[in-house]
C-alpha cells in the first residue's frame, strides 16, 4: 500500500518541504505551546511580531488582542475585545490551580492546546450526550450541555465560540448563584450573538470576562483567549 501511495503521490521525502524560510531567532523566542515545529514556530513567531506592531504590546490585554487577530487575519477585531473584572488574572489562576475548562462545542475543544497546564478540557456536547435535556425542554444542545454540567461549573474557564444561547443559559446561572472563574464567549452570527455578549458584560454580579461586540467572533478568537492566557500562565511560573 505505502509502495502504491509513492508511485501516485511521490516519497515523504520528496513531498516534505517546510513552506517558509526557518527563522532560528523566531524558533528560540517562541514559548507558545500550539506550535511544536520549527516550521510551525517561525509562522507564529513572524505573524504575531507583525501583529504587535499594529495592535500593541504594552499590556495582557494587547496579548490577547495579537491572538485574537491572528486567529482571525482580522486586525479589526482587536477593536472589539472587551475586558470586564480583570479577566486575564483570573483566567492565569484558573490555569495555575487546574480548573477545568468546559467548552460548548467540539471544534473550541479541539483548538485549545492540551500542553502547560493540567486543567481538564470538557465539550458540554458530550455532557448531555444523548440529547435528553435539550429534547426534553425544546433548547439547544449547547445549553442543555452547560445545565447538565452546572454542578462542576464553579471555579471553573467557560469558553464559548460558538453558541449565543449557550452564553445566555450560563449568565441565567450567574445569577442563581454560578460563580465560574472566567467566562470567554465571543458567539458568531446573526441571532441573539452581539445580545448575548451584551447580557455576559452586563451581568450585575462581577464575574471576569472576555467578549467581542457585534455579530462577530467564533471558535478562532474563544480559542485564541483560552490559549494565551495559558501562555501567559506558564511564563509566569518561570519568573
Amino acid at each position: 500500500m505505502t509502495t502504491d501511495v509513492n508511485k501516485k503521490y511521490g516519497t515523504l521525502d520528496e513531498l516534505a518541504t517546510v513552506t517558509i524560510e526557518i527563522d532560528q531567532a523566531f524558533v528560540d523566542s517562541c514559548a507558545d505551546f500550539g506550535a511544536g515545529t520549527d516550521e510551525a514556530k517561525t509562522i507564529y513567531m513572524k505573524s504575531r511580531t507583525y501583529i504587535q506592531g499594529v495592535v500593541g504590546n504594552k499590556t495582557p490585554e494587547d496579548r490577547i488582542r495579537q491572538r485574537c487577530a491572528v486567529a482571525t487575519g482580522d486586525i479589526s477585531v482587536a477593536e472589539i475585545m472587551e475586558f470586564r473584572h480583570d479577566p486575564i488574572a483570573a483566567g492565569v489562576e484558573a490555569i495555575e490551580n487546574g480548573a477545568p475548562i468546559f467548552t460548548d462545542i467540539s471544534m473550541v475543544k479541539a483548538g485549545i492546546t492540551r500542553s502547560g497546564h493540567t486543567s481538564e478540557i470538557v465539550c458540554v456536547l458530550d455532557e448531555d450526550k444523548d440529547a435528553e435535556i435539550a429534547k426534553k425542554y425544546g433548547i439547544t444542545r449547547t445549553s442543555a450541555g452547560y445545565l447538565a454540567s452546572r454542578d462542576r461549573l464553579n471555579g471553573a474557564i467557560i469558553a464559548i465560540g460558538n453558541a449565543p444561547s449557550a452564553a445566555i443559559t450560563v449568565c441565567r446561572l450567574i445569577e442563581k448563584g454560578l460563580r465560574p472563574a472566567l467566562i470567554v464567549a465571543t458567539p458568531v452570527g446573526f441571532v441573539n450573538a452581539a445580545e448575548s455578549k451584551e447580557i455576559v458584560r452586563d451581568l450585575e454580579i462581577p464575574v471576569p470576562s472576555i467578549t467581542c461586540v457585534g455579530t462577530r467572533g467564533g471558535t478562532p478568537m474563544a480559542v485564541a483567549c483560552v490559549n494565551e492566557i495559558i501562555a501567559i500562565a506558564n511564563e509566569k511560573k518561570k519568573q
